[in-house]
C-alpha cells in the first residue's frame, strides 16, 4: 500500500474535533480505498492518548484491542478449513469435538458449523466463565457450555452468540492441532503480512497498545482490567493496529486475495461469507441481517460488510464496501464511542463514494399509543435479567447484569421509560452513549415471548 491522495488534514481535523466532542481519549481512523490502475491507498490519522493515567499520545501504529471484530478473522479460518474438506458447514459440531455436549438434546445433536458462524444455535451467548490462562482453555470451557441455558430451538430466530464463536475456537483447535492462537497466527496473521496483531496480553506488551476506558469526558476513568478471559479470544482478544485491520479488509474486498496475490479463502467462501444467512430482528443497533461472520450492512440501497467490536473500556468498527473499492476502520479506547462512528463515518462515506449512513433509530415527536401488557413480565439469560413493568403508569425496562462482566464493568442495573416507536418496536435513551436503543419485542411460532435488546433474545419466563 502507498500513502493516500486522500485529505490526510481535513480528517485529522474531523477526528480531532469529534473525538474532542464526544469525550473519546484516544482514537485511530483509517482509510483504504483499492487502486483500480495502482497500488491501493491508506490514510491513517491519530488523536488523543492511549492511556488517560499515563497520558502517551496515540499514533497511527498503536495497538486497540478490535473486540468481536476478532469473529470475522476466526470465521475466515473456519472457512479455509471448509476449503480443505475438514468439516462442512452443515456437520454437527458433535461430529467433531469428542465429547462435545451442551444443556439440551436439540442443542447437542442440531448445532452446526453454520448456526455458530450466523448466530442462530439458540445457546446463551454470554457466558463469561474464566477457564484459566494456560493452553488448554477452550477444552475447559466446553465443559462450561454442557450447563448454559438454550433460550430458544436451533436455527429458530437469531441472537448474538460469543460463546459460539468460542466452541469455533476450539473447533479450529481439534481439526489443526494447534492452539487457537497459534492457528491465527499460521493461517491468517503470517499471509496477510500482520505485523501488528496480536492475541495475547504478553504479546500486546511489545507495542505501544491502549488501555481502556469506562468513562470518556474531561476526566477518563480506565479500565479496571485489561482484557476479558483467555476462552473469549476466538469471539473478540485480537489486539491489532488499524492498518491491519484494513489489510484484513482489503483481503475481503479482493475475494479473498492477500496483497502478494496468494489466496487466503477461495473468491466462493468470500461470497459465501457476504451473503444473506439470517435476519436480525432488529435492523438498527447492528446490520440488517448476517452473513458468515460478517454483518451485513443496508445503507439505503448500499450493501456495506462489516463488524463492530467492543471490549471493556473499548470500541472498533469495520466497514467496507465492495462497489466502491473503499474499507473503513476505526479502532477507540472509549467503550462508549458509538456517536463518533455515527458520525465521522457517515462523513467519510459520503464524502468519498456518495453512500448515506444508516439512519439511527429516532422516536417519533408524536408516538403511537402501544398496549404494553402482554409483554410485562421478567425475561432472562446467563448475563442479565430483564423487567418490564410499569412504575407509576410508565413502561420500564430494567435490566441488571450478573455475573463477572457486571462485576468488570461496574454498571450492574440500568432502569429507563420505554418510549413507542411502532408496534413491536420501542426504544430506550442511553444518555451515555447519545442514543437511542431499539427494544423489540417477538414471538416465535413457539408461542414464546421474547425481548430483543443489545443484540440478544432474551426470553420471557414469568
Amino acid at each position: 500500500m502507498t500513502e493516500s491522495t486522500i485529505d490526510l488534514a481535513h480528517w485529522q481535523s474531523r477526528l480531532d474535533t469529534l473525538a474532542k466532542d464526544t469525550g473519546v481519549p484516544g482514537a485511530v481512523l483509517g482509510i483504504l480505498r483499492l487502486g483500480q490502475d495502482g497500488p491501493d491507498e491508506l490514510a491513517r490519522v491519530a488523536t488523543g492518548v492511549l492511556n488517560a493515567n499515563t497520558g502517551r499520545d496515540v499514533t497511527v501504529d498503536s495497538l486497540f484491542q478490535i473486540g468481536s471484530i476478532s469473529k470475522s478473522w476466526t470465521a475466515t479460518v473456519v472457512m479455509q478449513l471448509v476449503e480443505e474438506g475438514k468439516i462442512a458447514l452443515d456437520r454437527p459440531v458433535k461430529e467433531i469435538i469428542d465429547g462435545f455436549e451442551l444443556s439440551t438434546e436439540d442443542l447437542t445433536e442440531g448445532v452446526t458449523i453454520r448456526n455458530l458462524l450466523n448466530h442462530t444455535c439458540g445457546l446463551d451467548g454470554d457466558v463469561f466463565v474464566d477457564t484459566g490462562r494456560g493452553d488448554d482453555n477452550l477444552e475447559k470451557y466446553m465443559d462450561v457450555l454442557k450447563t448454559a441455558v438454550q433460550i430458544f430451538p436451533v436455527g429458530a430466530t437469531w441472537s448474538y452468540c460469543n460463546s459460539g464463536y468460542s466452541i469455533l475456537g476450539r473447533v479450529i483447535e481439534v481439526v489443526t492441532g494447534q492452539v487457537w492462537d497459534a492457528a491465527m497466527r499460521e493461517r491468517l496473521f503470517a499471509p496477510l503480512g500482520l505485523e501488528h496483531t496480536v492475541t495475547l496480553p504478553e504479546e500486546a506488551l511489545l507495542f505501544d497498545t491502549a488501555v481502556g476506558h469506562v468513562e470518556g469526558g474531561a476526566e477518563p476513568k480506565v479500565a479496571p482490567v485489561w482484557t476479558l478471559q483467555r476462552n473469549a479470544g476466538p469471539a473478540g482478544l485480537i489486539t491489532a493496529s488499524v492498518g491491519d485491520l484494513l489489510t484484513f479488509a482489503a483481503m475481503h474486498l479482493k475475494d479473498g486475495q492477500a496483497g502478494d496475490g496468494k489466496a487466503v479463502i477461495s473468491p466462493d467462501s468470500a461470497a459465501a461469507m457476504r451473503a444473506f444467512e439470517a435476519a436480525v430482528p432488529e435492523k438498527y443497533l447492528l446490520g440488517d441481517s448476517w452473513g458468515l461472520g460478517l454483518i451485513r450492512y443496508d445503507w439505503h440501497g448500499a450493501r456495506l460488510y462489516g463488524h463492530d467490536g467492543n471490549t471493556i473500556g473499548q470500541a472498533a468498527f469495520l466497514r467496507f464496501y465492495p462497489e466502491g473499492n473503499i474499507a473503513v476502520g476505526m479502532v477507540t479506547n472509549d467503550g462508549g464511542a458509538h456517536e463518533l462512528y455515527q458520525t465521522l463515518f457517515g462523513e467519510v462515506f459520503h464524502e468519498l463514494c456518495g453512500v448515506e449512513i444508516q439512519d439511527p433509530l429516532v422516536v417519533p415527536d408524536d408516538p403511537p399509543e402501544l398496549d404494553i401488557t402482554d409483554w410485562l413480565g421478567t425475561y432472562e439469560r446467563a448475563s442479565v435479567v430483564i423487567e418490564v413493568l410499569l412504575q407509576d403508569g410508565v413502561p420500564t425496562f430494567k435490566a441488571t447484569q450478573r455475573g463477572e462482566l457486571a462485576e468488570l464493568e461496574g454498571s450492574p442495573e440500568m432502569i429507563y421509560p420505554l418510549r413507542p416507536v411502532r408496534e413491536g418496536l420501542w426504544s430506550v435513551r442511553l444518555d451515555k452513549l447519545n442514543t437511542d436503543a431499539p427494544v423489540w419485542f417477538y414471538q416465535l411460532d413457539t408461542g414464546d415471548r421474547y425481548i430483543h435488546f443489545g443484540g440478544r433474545a432474551t426470553k420471557k419466563v414469568a
